[in-house]
């Protein structure tokens, strides 16, 4: 089977020369977006917003570029993400939307109309059959995306608490599944609270939406409800005393395996390109509503017709890049306990794990780990 191509160019500019917009534009036609026909179709652009409060994700000018190359094709461009499960600023259509238009996403700045997938309160999804899943028989995606003729994704590549990177298979999978889709991504798996490390602040509570955590008063510790917790791991990024761990090693890796199912379900049977921008590389997802500082330099911006070897290609030049001094990757490979797994991703987050994700992808068809970079 012949390698797919992963074209690549750095954040480099010349001076009074073209701009990252412009040469983002020169690059999705060099990885050629243009064989696809785009004449007159819905054309979904999936990318995330970003959670009031954070400034780390993709600016509105790369969204624009996108939408712009898209109608020069002739395709009928609107940006969308899907409705969040945890509390934040994205739990519904109108919360999202305001947060987009704060965040500088507006049919004004970008060009296009922006869509919320999975309606009003998150619950108009569509059930899409899952070819050789093992975990997922039927995807719950938002529906406007699954009404696209043509699917693009546009993802901010960044550290994640969990799957170790956000990257397009996140976006995929997890971005566009409904809110039932996500909680069902998430269902296995629950926290464990130790409670001679829990201060009994509270914060893990607040990012709970499943009535998961219960708040024990009289000892002053934060208590887990096994019959309404969904595993969803958001209590783990919360917690800063480290009291929060998954006892059930598996959760993760079948976390990734069914993301890997949904994203299968997403693209299948239509046209799809994806792109991948490996810059502002914040620690955690841009789902939170703060950025700690990029444990990665700026490295480029990628682009592919294969979700898998994107991610593979982005995970490899991160992989190859120096940590930045100061950042929780540096702090936490300096540590006197530190233990290198030589993963900047793992060593960054200790409990994530992001292999199984894409080595579940290649297993099931939706891409290859193997691929041809090629630089623009």
């Amino acid at each position: 089977m012949e390698r797919p191509n992963v074209y690549f160019t750095d954040f480099h500019t010349e001076p009074f020369g073209d701009g990252l917009p412009a040469k983002l534009k020169k690059l999705l036609k060099k990885a050629g977006i243009g064989a696809i026909d785009m004449e007159q179709k819905f054309v979904a652009i999936k990318m995330h917003f970003g959670e009031l409060g954070n400034v780390s994700f993709l600016r509105p000018n790369y969204a624009r570029a996108v939408v712009e190359v898209v109608k020069e094709l002739g395709g009928l461009p609107f940006l969308t993400d899907c409705n969040t499960l945890y509390p934040g600023s994205r739990k519904n259509a109108l919360e999202h939307l305001y947060c987009a238009w704060e965040n500088g996403f507006t049919p004004l700045t970008v060009g296009c109309p922006v869509l919320i997938g999975d309606g009003l309160k998150g619950t108009d999804d569509v059930r899409v059959p899952v070819k050789g899943g093992e975990y997922i028989k039927e995807a719950k995606i938002g529906r406007t995306i699954m009404d696209a003729d043509v699917f693009i994704s546009l993802t901010h590549f960044k550290g994640h608490e969990m799957t170790g990177f956000g990257g397009t298979m996140k976006n995929l999978g997890m971005g566009c599944g409904s809110r039932a889709g996500k909680k069902e991504q998430h269902s296995n798996g629950k926290p464990h609270i130790d409670p001679d490390k829990c201060r009994g602040c509270r914060r893990c509570q607040k990012e709970c939406a499943n009535q998961g955590l219960e708040f024990d008063r009289e000892a002053r510790k934060m208590t887990v409800n096994e019959e309404n917790c969904v595993g969803c791991g958001r209590c783990l990024g919360a917690c800063s005393f480290d009291a929060i761990s998954f006892s059930n090693d598996a959760a993760i890796s079948e976390l990734n395996c069914r993301m890997a199912e949904y994203a299968k379900a997403v693209v299948d049977g239509r046209p799809n390109f994806h792109i991948s921008l490996i810059v502002d590389v914040s620690p955690n997802c841009d789902c939170h509503g703060e950025n700690d500082v990029p444990i990665l330099p700026n490295i480029g911006m990628l682009a592919s017709f294969d979700p898998v070897a994107l991610d593979q290609a982005c995970a490899d030049a991160c992989l190859a890049a120096s940590p930045l001094p100061g950042s929780q990757l540096a702090k936490n490979m300096a540590a006197p306990d530190f233990v290198d797994h030589h993963d900047h991703f793992v060593n960054s987050a200790p409990e994530s794990e992001w292999e199984s994700c894409l080595a579940h992808a290649e297993k099931i068809g939706l891409g290859s780990r193997k691929y041809n970079l090629i630089t623009v």
